[in-house]
């Protein structure tokens, strides 16, 4: 992309409150003091700024809480705040939510999306600007559907195959941005990820959940025989890949990001567990038994696996964290963050969102 002032770039993430929000967040605003971090998220029950404190102070930062679904709150943004880049995170992102409620994921992924494509391409097809344009659409590997034990990993070619109402409306969503490349023009690149961990997850993913109910002597329940296969990628190496793919990356281009790092969950699990005991003083092996073995999930995919190649070969991109550092890493940080923990298992700050903000 070509370079602009610095006085000039003013970048919407939207989503920035949630898990890999934060971190995107964190990494521009840090990274970028020259550019102006506009953090755009209705603060559902996945959005916390409490992920950002270290940054909500920071002259180049600043928080909307809005709906993406709210076209006519878009356009008014960035005609106000004269937006030049955008890189889309909000999202509803956990499959047993979507079989329990398909249509909310609809509401937001695809039309949430399709709001936010409408209002970029209004804004940037009247208004000439300084800087090249770029909306960054972030996705996921699911949308690919399910591989065997012998196939080999998801590429950038893949043929999309959703098997859950979640991949589903992201696969719709990527449709939709490709779409309105295709046919507005508009400069878009696409991302689409792995299984992230790390910092300020939400506890109702694996390793959080897990590393919560170690602590707690609760049961942890295992989708199945715990057979499924992951590829885990640590959350700053994917903001990282964010990071380059919406700096350089070519329009009209989709870029897979992957851990390279195929896992068991049942033996991410027992990885865990053995982490925990240790942080926590205990004999090794003394939480094997809080492994609950449950009902399986309706279409849960067998296997999950990212050729990253294409981003390392054009951009240079690959990951710097090793599993084992980065979930012991992982670990450490939750045991030592109890009181974020607490807030976000409670709830309590939803509440005092909504005082501050509304039920927005």
């Amino acid at each position: 992309m070509t370079s602009c002032s610095q006085n000039t770039r003013t970048i919407v993430i939207t989503g920035g409150a949630g898990f890999i929000g934060s971190h995107v967040v964190r990494r521009f605003v840090h990274r970028y003091p020259h550019y102006r971090i506009i953090n755009l998220d209705k603060l559902t029950y996945a959005g916390n700024l409490e992920n950002l404190k270290d940054v909500e102070k920071e002259p180049n930062y600043q928080f909307v809480r809005g709906d993406i679904c709210e076209l006519d709150m878009l356009r008014n943004l960035f005609e106000k705040e004269k937006v030049d880049g955008v890189i889309h995170l909000a999202a509803e992102s956990h499959v047993d939510r979507s079989i329990r409620d398909p249509f909310v994921f609809a509401q937001t992924n695809v039309l949430g999306t399709l709001s936010l494509l409408q209002a970029a391409r209004e804004y940037w097809g009247n208004n000439e600007g300084p800087c090249e344009r770029r909306f960054h659409h972030v996705s996921t590997d699911e949308v690919y559907g399910a591989l065997g034990m012998g196939d080999e990993a998801f590429c950038e070619t893949t043929r999309y195959n959703p098997h859950s109402p979640y991949s589903a409306s992201k696969a719709s969503s990527d449709h939709f941005v490709r779409a309105y490349h295709d046919t507005y023009g508009l400069p878009t690149v696409i991302t689409n990820c792995s299984n992230n961990y790390g910092p300020y997850q939400f506890p109702e993913k694996l390793i959080p959940l897990c590393i919560h109910n170690i602590c707690e002597g609760l049961p942890i329940p295992i989708y199945g025989k715990g057979e499924n296969i992951r590829d885990w990628l640590h959350v700053e190496d994917h903001a990282a890949a964010i990071d380059e793919v919406f700096h350089r990356g070519k329009d009209g281009e989709s870029y897979n990001i992957g851990g390279i790092n195929e896992w068991k969950n049942i033996d991410v699990v027992r990885l865990l567990i053995r982490y925990v005991d240790e942080c926590l003083g205990r004999p090794v092996g003394t939480s094997d038994n809080l492994i609950t073995f449950i009902k399986d999930r309706a279409g849960h995919d067998l296997r999950y696996a990212i050729d990253a190649e294409k981003l390392r070969l054009e951009l240079g991109w690959s990951p710097v964290h090793t599993f084992e550092t980065g979930l012991r890493e992982t670990v450490q940080w939750y045991l030592s963050h109890d009181e974020w923990v607490q807030h976000v298992t409670s709830g309590s700050y939803e509440s005092y969102y909504a005082s501050m903000y509304g039920n927005s």
